[in-house]
């Protein structure tokens, strides 16, 4: 019987030396000799087995390798990488491998992909590479590699050809590694990975080749440096965002929570799913590409939430949009805005020229700076706020009307909550919107997201005249995810009330007649809130003094305070109020907050 970790034909391949290379004993870097007796007894023996039962052909049985396999891991030099697409990352292309046995799969060892090659029972999935070298120069050669018999070495060396290899590694990666010198007239060589006849498929991933190289204008790919600015966003009970400076030369990262490889990423930011509520877990970032991987980025520590599936948002709540931008309005930081708002919203995200993605830059005029800006919105979170990134306003060009540009625009909102630690997303989109498009946009998010994602609305007043206008249908269409709309109660003339009765704009009856259209035509009164502006310069028309929305609020709520329109019945979960903008409130001494705060969050 053969011993298991030596193998024979088909069954239990044995160590090579090289391809075509001569039978040798070699030597360890301890000094020791290999113990290949047993090894050629099993050969013999399963060659005259072969031969006894008349089996067909058989392959050649491998032979000794010349350097010992190295089974622990070794700390990358910071040298360049000969090799081209050696972690895989970008499809097979330079490597070329036998019988179209080779893939591209996970697990990786690093970033997102690795080399999977399937022998078969007359090939043993070689893939290889050919590169430039110097005559006369060393050249050291690593492989991480996982699965049975899987071979690293070079041919053409010039010398003597190498290899090396492992019997197994079950589902733990191993690092391989040979070296040689070339001869005097070699200035190209061909590494290769291979594994046996008949066996399982392997992996190699993060193949090294470190020398001198022969093309003097191709030094090959340093080790990236550490990644610097790692940053938590949003912390759910479950969940962690996290998000850092890109490196350059990277064509991956690598996360690691607590001490230990957490996941493995292509982009600078990351979502680490699968936390313990009310717990610190501390952080670390590397950046990783063929040559090796860099140090570990500097250490944050993060506490998830308390326990509980809905948004934290109040059940009473004011909200007010935070100006990117000086139009004359007070400047403010995100720590400036006033303790009534509990939510705010960042206004806004700019179109790209991706159709449906958006991005965010901060206002250079503003002269504030990304990390205090992150670092505001924390501190907004922790004190129980929310903060969401409105997308559209009267300028907005963001257009969602297809399922390429609904995917873009989650994708991308995704990506700034996960950079800023936004909580969600609040739609402005004054110029139209395909209902089916952003429904599907925002459930997609919401998918990406988790249930505590804050979706907020503010349609103009004509937009929710009725079930069938598009931003009404998109609400609809999203009610079981939407955390509230508010209507812009302003800069519209005079309009319809739910008893078709026409109200002018700046009175209690035209916020309580038209609030009733929505209230009857389908959203929860948890879903409505009353817009308005914060000062007579916030709006061309339609500002009313705060009384006026505490009226409003309460003839909704309690049936009192209310004009000539009384509604049928109450609504004492109505949401509360909205206002354009925190700027010009505090522009107006935070006439607006002070007044209509405390009353929204004494409503019952």
């Amino acid at each position: 019987m053969n011993r298991p970790d030596h193998p024979c034909h088909n069954a239990r391949p044995g160590p090579t030396r090289g391809e075509g290379g001569s039978r040798s004993k070699g030597r360890s870097r301890g000094g020791k000799r290999h113990r290949l007796g047993g090894l050629v007894t099993a050969v013999a023996l399963a060659a005259a087995g072969a031969a006894a039962t008349g089996a067909g052909p058989a392959h050649a049985a491998p032979r000794a390798t010349a350097h010992a396999p190295t089974t622990s891991a070794v700390t990358p030099k910071a040298e360049p990488n000969l090799l081209k697409n050696a972690g895989f990352e970008n499809g097979l292309s330079p490597w070329s491998c036998s019988a179209d046995s080779g893939t591209t799969g996970t697990p990786a060892h690093s970033g997102t992909a690795a080399l999977k090659a399937a022998p078969s029972g007359l090939d043993n999935a070689r893939c290889a590479q050919t590169v430039a070298v110097r005559p006369g120069s060393a050249y050291t050669l690593s492989a991480w590699v996982q699965g049975s018999y899987v071979y690293l070495g070079a041919s053409g060396t010039g010398t003597t050809d190498v290899s090396t290899w492992t019997p197994g590694t079950g589902t733990d990666w191993k690092q391989l590694t040979t070296s040689f010198t070339t001869g005097p007239n070699t200035t190209s060589v061909t590494v290769y990975t291979h594994g046996w006849y008949g066996q399982s498929p392997y992996l190699a991933d993060d193949i090294s080749l470190s020398g001198p190289g022969g093309d003097p204008g191709d030094p090959g790919d340093p080790i990236p440096s550490a990644p610097g600015g790692l940053t938590a966003g949003r912390t759910t009970s479950s969940s962690v965002d996290l998000s850092w400076s890109p490196v350059t030369g990277a064509t991956g990262y690598q996360v690691y929570r607590d001490g230990t490889k957490a996941q493995p990423v292509t982009g600078a930011s990351a979502t680490v799913t699968g936390l313990a509520p009310s717990t610190t877990y501390r952080f670390q970032v590397t950046a990783v590409n063929a040559a090796g991987e860099s140090p570990r980025s500097t250490e944050i520590s993060v506490t998830t939430a308390a326990g509980g599936g809905q948004p934290s948002t109040p059940k009473h709540a004011v909200t007010g949009y935070w100006q990117n931008f000086d139009n004359g309005a007070k400047v403010q930081r995100i720590s400036d805005v006033q303790a009534q708002y509990d939510i705010i919203a960042v206004a806004f995200a700019d179109a790209t020229a991706t159709p449906g993605a958006v991005d965010f830059t901060l206002d250079p005029g503003l002269r504030y700076s990304e990390a205090d800006f992150k670092a505001d919105i924390a501190a907004k979170r922790a004190a129980g706020k929310s903060v969401v990134i409105s997308v559209g306003g009267e300028r907005g060009s963001v257009r969602v009307n297809d399922a390429a540009s609904a995917a873009n625009f989650a994708d991308s909102v995704y990506r700034l909550m996960q950079k800023y630690g936004f909580d969600g997303v609040d739609i402005d989109l004054e110029n139209g919107l395909d209902p089916t498009y952003m429904t599907q946009a925002l459930r997609a998010l919401s998918a990406k997201a988790g249930d505590k994602l804050v979706i907020t609305m503010a349609p103009q007043t004509l937009d929710m005249q009725s079930t069938s206008a598009s931003y009404f249908k998109t609400a609809l269409n999203i009610k079981d995810i939407l955390t509230v709309v508010n209507t812009q109660f302003y800069n519209s003339g005079s309009m319809l009330g739910c008893d078709g009765k026409v109200y002018a704009q700046g009175s209690v009856d035209f916020l309580t007649a038209l609030a009733c259209i929505q209230l009857e035509g389908g959203l929860a009164p948890s879903q409505v809130g009353l817009g308005l502006p914060a000062s007579p310069r916030g709006a061309g028309s339609g500002y009313v003094d705060p009384s006026v929305v505490n009226s409003a609020l309460d003839c909704l709520a309690k049936g009192t305070g209310c004009g000539s329109f009384k509604p049928a019945k109450t609504y004492p979960g109505i949401r509360g109020a909205m206002t354009w903008s925190t700027n010009w409130d505090a522009s107006n001494g935070n006439a607006w907050s002070n007044a209509v705060g405390p009353h929204v969050h004494g409503l019952p």
